[in-house]
């Protein structure tokens, strides 16, 4: 049988009523434990930097610009982080969200994240620093033949990034395609042009993930990067379709078959030709009908997406 220690003077029997009606006033804020900027003699493990330590995915509605001078208010998921040296113990973090919220109210842009990365790097004092915005940005797009509309989303994502005294802008979009392997198109027309058989050419829902550091005073507005990945690639999946859109996208597919090399190729052509555009990846998945693996490439122009080794979620990220 479990013994019941008695209460003693060190131990006293404490309240257990919420007290809704207790105000904080600044003597007693000054005394509350504050570990997280405790004495380096707390850190626990190694006494190493850290590179990044803050908050992820915490969620708000943000105003955003259209290219045609509307505004839309999306869900926006948040990260922001900061650097830790080696003899600190760690950082407030509500202080990354206090100080989001204090520009959230404002119409979205790079400046504001700016003043945002700002101001926590400030708080927290912290050398460096970064912020995301991820969302789905919804455009209407028309079907191919029938005159019918729907809304097309797209996954993207802005980071503002102080590194060594040095700032990046970076975009992430997410790209959804059709691909006609050009192997099996060829391979369908000789089945019916030798032995006069009915076969039909594979194709697959792909997705590319086009990341680029925005550079230049002209914006790059989020609507000039869907058009550069259409150029690119003119086989995006359809939101609205009759059977004429259908056969339609049959006969675009049909006019545009292309291999995971191509696409990753065709979507670094149209990057490299846009001064807005500094360095840049592509990541395309090909999600196979044939094969019960998928097609992936990597494509990367100029240091900043530079990798030897892949994260091992790289290309299991893209589903499309």
């Amino acid at each position: 049988m479990t013994e019941i220690r008695p209460l003693t003077a060190a131990y006293p029997a404490l309240i257990r009523k919420y007290d809704a009606d207790f105000r904080v006033d600044e003597d007693y804020r000054a005394g509350l434990p504050d570990l997280q900027n405790g004495p380096a003699s707390l850190i626990v493990g190694a006494r190493a930097a850290i590179q990044h330590v803050g908050i992820s995915n915490f969620r708000l509605p943000i105003r955003y610009l259209r290219r045609d001078g509307g505004e839309i208010t999306l869900e926006t998921s948040v990260t922001g982080t900061v650097s830790l040296e080696a003899d600190r113990k760690g950082i407030n973090m509500s202080r990354i969200m206090r100080s989001f919220y204090s520009h959230s109210e404002h119409e979205f842009s790079l400046s504001v994240m700016e003043a945002a990365l700002e101001d926590y790097k400030s708080h927290l004092d912290a050398l460096d620093a970064r912020i995301q915005m991820r969302f789905s940005y919804p455009m209407k797009v028309d079907s191919l033949r029938s005159g019918l509309s729907g809304w097309q989303y797209y996954d993207i994502a802005q980071e503002v990034i102080e590194r060594q005294g040095s700032r990046l802008r970076v975009m992430h979009v997410d790209y959804v395609y059709s691909s006609t392997c050009p192997c099996s198109l060829e391979l369908s027309e000789h089945a019916r042009e030798t032995r006069g058989r009915l076969a039909t050419p594979h194709s697959q829902r792909s997705v590319a993930r086009i990341s680029m550091v925005m550079e230049g005073p002209d914006r790059l507005w989020f609507e000039d990067v869907i058009d550069l990945c259409r150029r690119a690639v003119p086989t995006e999946t359809q939101v609205m379709v009759k059977r004429e859109d259908e056969q339609a996208f049959a006969e675009l597919n049909a006019a545009n078959p292309i291999f995971v090399e191509d696409a990753v190729r065709a979507f670094a052509a149209e990057l490299l030709a846009d001064s807005r555009v500094g360095d840049f990846r592509v990541v395309a998945s090909h999600q196979e009908s044939l094969h019960s693996h998928d097609a992936v490439s990597l494509l990367t122009s100029g240091p900043t997406f530079a990798q030897s080794s892949l994260d091992p979620a790289t290309f299991a990220a893209l589903r499309a």
